[in-house]
């Protein structure tokens, strides 16, 4: 039994991950146009009609600024804390509006969606993690500090979308100026590269067949640094960087460390 994963866009130019089973899918965030997201959707062989909800981490617009009109458009309920829809001055139709309590597990068919609060400079910013069919995915990203409940989520994950906005040195040598590189290495800003590996390196599972590296920094960051970097202790976790600019490969993550790539005209098996 299976999950299927894609990053469709990650960066501060928009944030958009989908989750599913054979039959129902989630998106957390939907900070890419609906236009793209759909263009992304397609390239993959992913069904829009199996979306059956989006889950909203926090108010930033690369979270938010495709939601409106996605699920306008598709009619897919939005899963939304009070005060992020407030603070992200969104236009949803009332009766797509749902809202969630920290740790408090949520069904979207066979899907188990468990959101948990995080450190972040936002008005309500919340993780979450995605359980179905034996296997659990957790979305973490825009976190500035590892706290007790992102070790306690990050332990039960079968492949994780893990930050790593930033490299240390790049940031501090970097033209940002003084109160933005405060921000962004404060703790309630985005994880480092090496807070990140200290993370997977000190409380992965066994089980922990995915990784991918998220949010990555366009000025202090690149894709080569931390690849190098997590693929010397990857042991049997499969290390992936997602783009900024482009949807991942579909993943098959099964129970028990199983990843496989699915091959767009494999996915018509499952899409039927």
């Amino acid at each position: 039994m299976s999950l299927y994963i894609s990053s469709l866009n990650s960066g501060s130019n928009g944030n958009c991950y989908y989750i599913g089973n054979s039959r129902e899918a989630i998106l957390v965030d939907a900070g890419i146009s609906c236009r793209e997201t759909e263009r992304r959707m397609v390239r993959l062989g992913l069904d829009m009609g199996k979306v059956k909800a989006v889950f909203i981490s926090h108010e930033h617009s690369d979270h938010i600024k495709g939601v409106e009109v996605l699920s306008k458009k598709y009619r897919i309920p939005v899963y939304i804390t009070p005060k992020t829809e407030r603070s992200g001055n969104l236009k949803l139709l009332p009766e797509l509006v749902n809202t969630f309590a920290k740790n408090k597990k949520i069904k979207i068919g066979e899907l188990s969606i468990t959101p948990f609060s995080k450190m972040h400079d936002a008005a309500d910013p919340y993780s979450f993690t995605v359980n179905g069919n034996g296997v659990t995915v957790g979305v973490f990203t825009d976190i500035g500090t590892v706290c007790k409940e992102l070790v306690r989520h990050f332990k039960t994950c079968d492949a994780a979308f893990l930050e790593a906005n930033y490299c240390e040195v790049m940031l501090e040598k970097g033209g940002y100026p003084y109160y933005l590189k405060q921000r962004i290495r404060g703790e309630r800003g985005h994880l480092s590269n090496d807070q990140a590996l200290d993370l997977f390196l000190t409380h992965r599972s066994e089980s922990l067949g995915l990784l991918l590296l998220s949010h990555l920094s366009k000025n202090n960051n690149t894709p080569e640094l931390v690849m190098d970097m997590f693929t010397k202790s990857a042991l049997h976790t499969k290390i992936v960087v997602a783009s900024r600019d482009n949807e991942s490969e579909v993943f098959e993550v099964t129970a028990g460390a199983g990843v496989r790539k699915r091959k767009v005209e494999q996915l018509s098996l499952w899409e039927m």
